[in-house]
């Protein structure tokens, strides 16, 4: 016997809790989805960006990569630049990454917990992060973290390098946010 729910009317829709999310209503089921298209416009700029710096040296990858930190937790930066040597083999990892990668970076939403944000920096640096960049699309600023309590803020109109980790890099910070071409 197969057990089916009502469908929900446009109303119950309507009335979904205001989270944050989006939520879209697919083959009978609600299902939570993750609206900032923004945010993902801005990490696929970032990309672009950041790709011909990091070739050859070590392997640039989106938040679906996965990696280990040291208290066991799993975390997935917007936007992380592994080392090869810091991999085996100088191989991509076949499961999550172990230890956080050389570059972390996120762009933060206002909707996200400064408290959550800064365990999750903190991890990265403790599990072997170099550096933690945290864009800010709203006052297009980046916080360049080289250790939990070091860091530097980039306005619009400064220009933001890669430093030892990513020589050859350099952008204004506006263009990181400039994604209306």
């Amino acid at each position: 016997m197969t057990l089916t729910q009502p469908r929900m009317t446009d109303e119950e829709l309507m009335r979904l809790p205001k989270d944050g999310y989006q939520y879209e209503y697919v083959d009978g089921e609600v299902i939570r989805m993750h609206n900032h298209f923004l945010h993902d416009l801005i990490i696929t700029y970032l990309v672009r960006f950041l790709y011909p710096p990091t070739k050859g040296r070590g392997y640039l990858v989106v938040s679906n990569a996965g990696f280990r930190m040291k208290s066991g937790n799993i975390r997935c930066p917007d936007l992380s630049f592994m080392r090869k040597e810091r991999m085996p083999g100088g191989k991509p990892f076949q499961g999550f990454g172990e230890g956080a990668p050389d570059l972390c970076i996120e762009v933060i939403s206002p909707s996200e917990a400064r408290g959550a944000m800064r365990r999750k920096l903190e991890e990265y640096f403790e599990s072997g992060a170099c550096e933690v960049w945290h864009l800010y699309p709203e006052t297009r600023e980046v916080e360049r973290f080289t250790s939990p309590t070091d860091v530097t803020v980039f306005g619009p109109g400064e220009t933001l390098d890669g430093g030892d980790l990513l020589p050859g890099f350099q952008s204004l910070v506006s263009a990181l946010f400039d994604v209306e071409e």
